[in-house]
């Protein structure tokens, strides 16, 4: 059903190859459905089976192993106890003092001891108190060491010849003995490690079979669940809404299936209202792609965002604190005498490309064309608080890229361009100014006159970049930057500070413009003569600044015809 509404919306990736994807996705979901239902009744199944082989096993190995315990104490108390009658015998006829008899009785009780012994793996024998042996029945031990100074008492655990045993020892004392009934720790355990082993093999099969179980269970459970995906699948892949999925339980996966059911009568129903939504919408949105593919040759991107997001808004306009910029080429009259029109427009269609690049990497948004001219702004429709340093920078990467202009300009045998570029920073009204019918988005206000002015300045004081006071208190700190006059612009009845700004300087240049500052500030004191001497240590650092050049003048006649009292050093600027 998805393919027609493929054909109208392009970008709706969402429903590529949603076929195969959607298959895959619901058998991850069959297939973790299975693995839970195992893993939830699995614990269910083993748990209590491996307690209760556990709990078995603990209470047959404690029986076996106290009837087994009880049976070597029983060994090792019927040899003492026919020691005793050995002893009792050589006592009352007063031969336990003579040797032969002696050995006649340990004799005797050694064959006794050997009489109770039932297995190559058990032993009788006896310890005395130096770890000399007594006697030995049975499993020779006989020599081993670690039976040494031995004189522990009942039940205990042996290494004997590096074997490890388990025996029931009872002191002797008519002899100094301790006597001992033992056997091998295998044997012993034999029957238990046997129990062990049974209830493992019956745990390992029970699990086995429970999985099994367990899996055929699964797979009947879920069998409702994969006879949907198949229907789903065959929805997707031959968009035929009409297909049902049979309801073969009375339980939740019964009621799963005749929801499905019912929603996809009603898919049915609304698919053509999608259709036609789709198609609308992506008519809608063509529309919209032509709008802003055209617009944006006239209009900035960042405006056109803001009328599509609130169209109603675009006619107010507000206050707000920016920066402007005016940039013009020098002399253009005279470049476009000396270039066919076709070569003259390929020019500057290349220089206004990088000037415009460079402002616009500094957030700034380009206002209009002023025949050679460029007015930009820096804060609107997007402000930032960076926004007069942005200007500046923007200006410096203006003049770099004019560089490289002028060299491939140079090359190609055309003539070079000289721009001079003015900022100023300022409270102006900014907004689509015109009708509904005609809008243009720009600022007005006095201080985008002062920007004008202050790029027209630029040919007075022959420096590529001026800007003003606004501008340069709030350049970071350590830029490049000198006072070059306060003057009063045309339209403007108050005056204004006015400053180069460069992004590099040489050694020599740094020095100079230090002079320079210095001797404006004696200028605005009304020494003038320090100041002269300041401007001629300037312009004899740098030959042929301008600048330095013009307070020289200006020095000179305010020393020959001092001004008023009320003089400020402002200068009057007739000409734009």
């Amino acid at each position: 059903m998805y393919e027609p509404i493929r054909n109208y919306i392009g970008e709706s990736v969402f429903i590529c190859d949603v076929d195969r994807v959607t298959t895959k996705y619901y058998d991850r979901v069959l297939m973790k459905i299975r693995a839970k239902t195992i893993l939830v009744v699995l614990p269910l199944i083993i748990t209590p089976t491996l307690f209760t082989g556990l709990i078995s096993t603990l209470l047959a190995r404690n029986g076996i192993t106290s009837i087994a315990t009880q049976f070597l104490m029983f060994k090792a108390e019927q040899v003492v106890t026919y020691a005793n009658g050995q002893w009792n015998l050589l006592r009352d006829n007063d031969l336990h003092t003579i040797p032969e008899y002696r050995n006649a009785a340990v004799s005797a009780i050694e064959t006794f001891a050997a009489s109770v012994v039932r297995s190559d793996s058990e032993s009788v024998f006896a310890v005395r108190e130096n770890g000399a042996l007594g006697f030995s029945a049975g499993r020779d031990v006989a020599g081993d060491s670690s039976l040494a100074g031995a004189e522990a008492v009942g039940w205990q655990r042996l290494r004997i010849a590096g074997v490890p045993r388990v025996a029931y020892a009872i002191p002797f004392e008519p002899l100094g003995w301790t006597v001992y009934a033992a056997t091998d720790e295998s044997a012993f355990y034999a029957a238990t490690d046997q129990i062990i082993r049974q209830t493992a093999i019956v745990l390992i099969v029970s699990v086995v079979g429970a999985l099994i179980l367990l899996f055929f269970f699964a797979q009947y459970l879920t069998q409702p669940l994969r006879r949907m995906v198949t229907v789903i699948d065959e929805i997707i892949t031959t968009n035929d809404l009409s297909r049902r999925v049979e309801v073969m339980y009375d339980d939740e996966t019964g009621t799963l299936a005749h929801t499905f059911n019912v929603m996809t009568g009603q898919l049915e129903k609304a698919y053509d209202h999608i259709k036609s939504y789709a198609l609308r919408a992506a008519t809608a949105r063509l529309k919209e792609q032509k709008t802003r593919t055209i617009f944006q040759r006239y209009v900035p991107n960042d405006v056109i965002e803001q009328f599509f997001r609130n169209p109603e808004s675009m006619l107010v306009g507000e206050n707000r604190m920016l920066a402007i910029l005016f940039s013009d080429i020098r002399a253009f009259t005279t470049i476009s005498e000396r270039m066919s029109p076709n070569l003259l427009v390929e020019s500057l269609n290349k220089y206004f490309s990088l000037m415009v690049e460079a402002v616009m990497n500094h957030h700034g948004t380009v206002d209009k064309y002023i025949g050679d001219a460029i007015m930009a702004i820096f804060g609107a429709p997007l402000r930032r608080p960076d926004d007069p340093t942005q200007a500046v920078e923007a200006a410096f990467d203006m003049l770099d890229a004019l560089a490289r202009f002028n060299h491939d300009q140079d090359e190609r045998g055309y003539p070079e361009f000289k721009i001079g570029i003015g900022i100023n920073y300022g409270l102006v009204t900014v907004g689509n100014i015109g009708t509904e019918k005609k809008l243009d988005y720009t600022v007005i206000g006095d201080p985008v006159n002062v920007a004008s002015r202050l790029e027209g300045l630029t040919k007075r004081y022959d420096t590529p970049l001026i800007v003003s006071e606004t501008v340069h208190e709030r350049l970071p700190a350590g830029s490049y930057s000198r006072t070059l006059d306060r003057v009063q612009v045309k339209g403007r009845a108050g005056g204004v500070a006015i400053y180069a700004a460069a992004r590099r300087l040489s050694e020599r240049q740094k020095d100079a413009w230090a002079l320079h500052d210095r001797g404006m500030e004696l200028f605005f004191e009304r020494d003038f003569n320090a100041a002269l001497d300041h401007f001629r240590r300037v312009s004899a650092t740098l030959p042929g600044d301008r600048v330095s050049e013009v307070m020289i003048e200006r020095c000179r006649q305010l020393i020959a015809d001092p001004p008023p009292a009320d003089w400020t050093g402002e200068i009057a600027m007739l000409e734009k």
